[in-house]
């Protein structure tokens, strides 16, 4: 793919790393998650429903945010120093539940074979072929059904994901056990200040906020890779700079949702290029669209995606659910 090559070099004027833009970016978000937990708490205190609705809406932001700068710092890209980038790493892993060790190492695989379809247990989110839904049995399909059901991925998932797999995450064992442990207990420390400060409303909002969070994690993620238009092959055809670009989607929902979560809604170029601090990713989306097909996805093609099921391998397109299969297994038009 040429033209990926062509952007790939061009996307590499915007790798310049700057502490003063990283350290507003992240000290900005933590001043935010701990002035909304505070609020939060002193609002349920005082019977402020509506004010401790909207605390706990924007400490869910916050954390969405911190886990994405953290996801950054992952790939040594926010701060211009290694060591500053892992000791913030590790330092905001209480509040994004993520130990960071591991988060960086199941993410950089995650980067290193994206598109694959034949390393799709580095991606966040399973997709099963529509060869592989037609040979499965009934116990499989309906597994996959709820799986990929909006209201089971999206609330199920978030809490499954943030209370119990991130507890010991894959690859665990062989990134290393002490840094889990030691996440843990930080964890563990952590919820047992909000208890001792301000008893189970403490821990409770916090807790609710990192549910809510996920679900917006969860719904981003999807979006990444899930959508019409996106892009897998095998090896050796699979081209790395195609699966980025055109099996990454740039979200449109506006400005202010880009700065909540860190612009990580141009996640073709960051899959193209992941040195690109955050910080940098709008704009030079921005520019680079000038020059550069980079294509955009709205809200209403966002939520579309969600009736998409299946990888076509034929088609080469994601696809919903086979309306039915005939007895001699001829699927029917997709939808």
């Amino acid at each position: 793919m040429e033209a990926g090559k062509e952007l790939r070099q061009a996307l590499r004027a915007y790798t310049k790393k700057d502490n003063r833009l990283a350290y507003a970016s992240l000290l900005g978000n933590l001043a935010v998650y701990f002035a909304a937990v505070a609020v939060s708490i002193l609002a349920v205190g005082a019977g402020l429903w509506l004010v401790a609705a909207l605390g706990v809406i924007v400490l869910a932001f916050a954390g969405v945010r911190l886990y994405v700068l953290q996801h950054d710092l992952g790939h040594l890209s926010l701060f211009e120093t290694r060591r500053q980038n892992e000791f913030w790493g590790y330092v905001v892993s209480p509040f994004t539940m993520a130990a960071y060790p591991q988060m960086r190492y199941n993410h950089n695989m995650h980067h290193a074979y994206v598109g694959d379809l034949d390393a799709r247990e580095t991606t966040e989110i399973n997709t099963m072929t529509l060869r592989e839904w037609n040979e499965a049995g009934f116990w499989k399909r309906l597994y996959y059904r709820l799986y990929r059901h909006p209201l089971v991925l999206i609330p199920v998932g978030s809490f499954y994901t943030y209370f119990i797999a991130y507890r010991w995450p894959k690859n665990a064992a062989q990134v290393g056990l002490g840094a889990i442990l030691a996440h843990n207990a930080a964890l563990v420390v952590y919820f047992g200040l909000l208890y001792a400060f301000a008893g189970w409303t403490g821990v409770l909002i916090v807790a609710l906020a990192i549910w809510l969070g996920g679900m917006l994690g969860v719904f981003l993620v999807y979006l990444q890779h899930n959508f019409e238009g996106t892009w897998w092959d095998r090896r050796p055809d699979l081209d790395p700079s195609r699966a980025a670009i055109q099996g990454g989607s740039c979200l449109d929902f506006g400005w202010w949702f880009d700065e909540a979560v860190a612009n990580i809604t141009k996640h073709d170029i960051h899959h193209l290029v992941a040195a690109i601090p955050s910080y940098r990713l709008r704009g030079a989306h921005r520019e680079l669209e000038k020059t550069h097909h980079l294509r955009r996805i709205g809200f209403g093609e966002a939520l579309h995606a969600f009736t998409l099921k299946l990888w076509d391998e034929e088609a080469q397109d994601l696809v919903p659910f086979p309306k039915a299969t005939a007895r001699r297994g001829v699927v029917a038009p997709a939808e």
